[in-house]
């Protein structure tokens, strides 16, 4: 790269993690030259908009570990962003229900976890006290997380994007990057025909995460692998079944959360998601995907019923709300999870990132990046520039 370069940092990626790493740059850099690249005609389009739209505390989360720590710290930011901007969120409480001894042990751990991490005011409940929270829910015990809430995520990106362009940033839409070549000095950005120079450069790519890192000379492990996680809702007039979050005991192998009821700022109660993988080639193709599958694939017979019959995830859903009936629910939508693979079939529990060069790398971000986006956005910086 000869000369000056044409901006100070380049961000790819226009979901809520890449513009809450623009926004920081700006913050602590007023006045730098920030390019956000956005392959879609509008931010936070993709797993920024379409989720459970849940501000987590951090519960479930391993103790020292990047999800632990920025999640606490990123609920935290973000409420107070929030409460600042006027955006539309609630404390409304999310409570994790066991529904027999045999779950009590896994509830255990995560008491002890939500504790380690500080998670505040968590406690646990007896079944008469979780139904004094949750009356029509079922269970024997539960943790109750009163500082978990909903936000609209995609109205956060829509405050976060309008940041970066009130400090001077620039936010180019419908111009998806395919590489990023590191240079002696900096980095080159090549989009379509053309190119910019950079100091730095940090990925968020989402789904695309790993296919820009290897066109970028990145290694290839861990690989994406997009789950597919289908909502259905509840009919308005049995929205009042479900007054906040109603979690179930998730599998600890697993990082997903199980179908779950949540309710949204839009006055919508949802029922899932569903976690199917989508049937990709270079999921199909992923030595990792057939090493995930030989051992989970019980959960993924399970899943394939879930979204092939709706009765069976009704059924399923009546083990947490038992007045729950087939005609109260319809179908809402479909989001993407995002989820990093490795090869040896390790789905990572932990944000994860790389570098080369004067490149950073997001290579898993799933939930609860959301959530953590301030928090993991100041991480990023630090890592990229300090």
């Amino acid at each position: 790269m000869s000369g000056a370069p044409e901006s100070d940092v380049a961000v790819v990626g226009a979901g809520i993690l890449g513009l809450a790493v623009a926004r920081e740059v700006l913050l602590r850099r007023p006045g730098a030259r920030v390019v956000v690249f956005e392959r879609e005609g509008e931010p936070g389009r993709h797993q920024t908009a379409r989720n459970s739209g849940v501000i987590h505390a951090g519960i479930y989360y391993a103790p020292g570990s990047l999800k632990a720590r920025l999640c606490v710290e990123g609920a935290r930011d973000l409420y107070a962003y929030c409460e600042d901007r006027a955006i539309a969120h609630e404390r409304c409480g999310k409570l994790i229900v066991a529904l027999d001894v045999s779950e009590l042990p896994a509830l255990d751990e995560l008491e002890r976890r939500g504790r380690a991490n500080g998670v505040p005011e968590l406690r646990r409940l007896s079944g008469d006290e979780l139904r004094e929270l949750e009356p029509a829910a079922a269970g024997i015990a539960a943790l109750h997380s009163p500082h978990t809430g909903i936000v609209d995520f995609a109205a956060v990106a829509r405050a976060f994007a309008a940041d970066v362009r009130e400090a001077g940033g620039e936010v180019r839409l419908r111009c998806p990057v395919d590489r990023l070549h590191a240079t002696g000095n900096g980095v080159v950005v090549e989009y379509g025909q053309s190119a910019i120079t950079a100091r730095h450069a940090i990925a968020s790519a989402g789904a695309f995460s790993d296919r820009l890192a290897v066109a970028s000379g990145a290694q290839p492990d861990p690989r994406i692998v997009p789950f597919r996680g289908a909502y259905l809702k509840l009919a308005p007039e049995r929205r009042h079944l479900v007054r906040g979050l109603i979690y179930p005991v998730p599998d600890p192998g697993l990082p997903f959360l199980g179908v779950h009821f949540s309710r949204h700022v839009d006055g919508n109660v949802y029922l899932g998601p569903t976690a199917l993988l989508e049937p990709h080639l270079r999921s199909l193709t992923w030595p990792g995907t057939w090493r995930m599958a030989r051992r989970w694939w019980r959960t993924g017979i399970a899943e394939l019923r879930f979204a092939a019959r709706r009765g069976t995830y009704v059924r399923e859903a009546q083990r947490f709300l038992p007045d729950l009936r087939p005609e109260d629910v319809e179908p809402a939508f479909t989001g993407t999870r995002a989820q990093a693979l490795a090869r040896d079939g390790t789905l990572l529990d932990d944000f994860a990132l790389s570098r080369q060069g004067n490149v950073l790398h997001v290579r898993n971000a799933p939930s609860p990046a959301a959530t953590s986006s301030l928090a993991i956005a100041r991480y990023v910086v630090d890592e990229a520039v300090g």
